[in-house]
């Protein structure tokens, strides 16, 4: 059968296609979408990009340039970038990071191009309006809103303004005087670099790790943090050792911190799959380890009242280490009712070691100085106690009743 001219015609378009789909490994890229590939040389102007199968992508010198004008890649590193023309007009793949450096006629195609193939676009915030800020994007007037600008609410947008800062277009539409009506988000692309991470994240996270994060949020009961696109909870009982009132007390928003996972669990909440508990205590020394053997019983010491209760005072001896001072405890002369008659908050009191318990965390206090006979004959009735010797002493609450004050 002889092929007819049209046949011919079809054969040829199809072959010329398959080459050129087997030129670029199979499946050439498209105008929009992200590839990466590996830095093969640097010109005075553009650094070319080595994107498999035989195809090549050019970069713009000044993408990958510092303010000084220093590139900041080397031959062999991994680029990424997005396609934005597959060198119709260049005779090679043109790929751009951001956008939005072209003016003029230059502009409107480019922010088109943008806005249709989502193609991030680079802009200075030049002032705060109503609902947001006001950014130029390539001559062209953008408007941000305030809810857009970061991931989480923005108090003062005003903090942004100078700032040559990423965004998506959202909205792009015919204006008047031959200008754009862009209106422009950071949030999303932040929220797409926070997924990424996340999923690197998820692929390490377990029971024990030890990540750097941020404090993104401070509450009552403690504070979040974000550990590189996932947020986990620091509650306020894991900030460490020494008894803390508030957060606020030792975290600040924006502070970098290093915390360990101790519990994952799952939510079925696509938006949050995990709830992630974190603490800093964990990767503190517990001071309890060596408590036994720099309190040892009758030792004297100074320490800060911390709380008040009604049986008696807590006195923070170090930080992470406190005595109990029982309201029998507090004055040898005369009854206490409330603690409150003898001692306040925050003041610095002397005591004097009565007992420690490790196990337990507990160490029994005293603000009375017993002499040494009383010590000895108050030993010497809980030994005989203990032993159950019969000497017409009575129960141990007896004992303890003795050695009250008088009503």
């Amino acid at each position: 059968m002889t092929p007819t001219p049209d046949g011919d015609e079809d054969f040829a378009s199809l072959l010329a296609e398959f080459d050129e789909k087997q030129a670029r490994g199979g499946r050439g890229p498209n105008v929009g979408d992200t590839v990466k590939g590996r830095v093969i040389s640097i010109g005075a102007e553009a650094v070319f990009i080595d994107l498999g199968g035989k195809a090549e992508g050019m970069l713009e010198r000044e993408e990958l340039s510092d303010r000084d004008g220093k590139v900041t890649v080397a031959v062999g590193d991994t680029v990424e970038a997005r396609v934005v023309d597959l060198g119709g007009r260049t005779g090679c793949i043109l790929l751009r990071k951001v956008m939005g450096s072209a003016r003029g006629s230059e502009a409107k195609e480019e922010l088109a191009q943008a806005f249709e193939h989502r193609i991030p676009v680079e802009g200075v915030v030049t002032g705060v309006v109503k609902g947001g800020v006001e950014v130029q994007v390539a001559g062209m007037r953008g408007f941000c809103p305030a809810g857009q600008l970061d991931l989480r609410f923005v108090e003062d947008p005003a903090v942004f303004v100078g700032q040559r800062l990423t965004f998506r277009i959202t909205r792009l539409e015919p204006g008047r005087g031959g200008q754009l009506n862009l209106v422009l988000s950071r949030k999303a692309l932040l929220a797409e670099e926070a997924e990424v991470r996340a999923t690197e994240l998820r692929q390490r996270l377990e029971v024990g790790a030890v990540f750097p994060g941020v404090v993104t949020t401070i509450k009552d009961y403690g504070a979040f943090v974000d550990l590189g696109g996932i947020e986990g909870m620091l509650h306020v009982s894991e900030l460490g050792f020494q008894r803390v009132g508030h957060p606020s007390e030792v975290l600040s928003v924006g502070q970098p911190v290093q915390v360990q996972v101790t519990k994952i669990e799952k939510t079925g909440d696509p938006k949050r799959p995990e709830k992630i508990s974190l603490s800093l205590k964990a990767l503190e020394k517990d001071p309890w380890t060596e408590v036994a053997a720099r309190y040892s019983e009758g030792a004297r010491l100074r320490g800060r009242v911390v709380r008040l209760q009604p049986f008696g005072a807590f006195v923070e001896l170090e930080p992470g280490v406190e005595g109990l001072v029982h309201i029998s405890q507090m004055a040898a002369d005369r009854r206490i009712n409330n603690p409150r008659e003898v001692v306040e908050a925050g003041k610095e009191v002397e005591v004097t070691v009565v007992g420690v318990d490790v196990p337990r965390r507990r160490i029994s206090l005293s603000m009375t100085a017993p002499s040494a006979d009383e010590a000895a004959a108050e030993a010497a009735d809980f030994a005989a106690v203990r032993a159950g010797a019969q000497r017409g002493l009575g129960t141990l609450g007896d004992i303890l009743k003795r050695r009250l004050p008088p009503k």
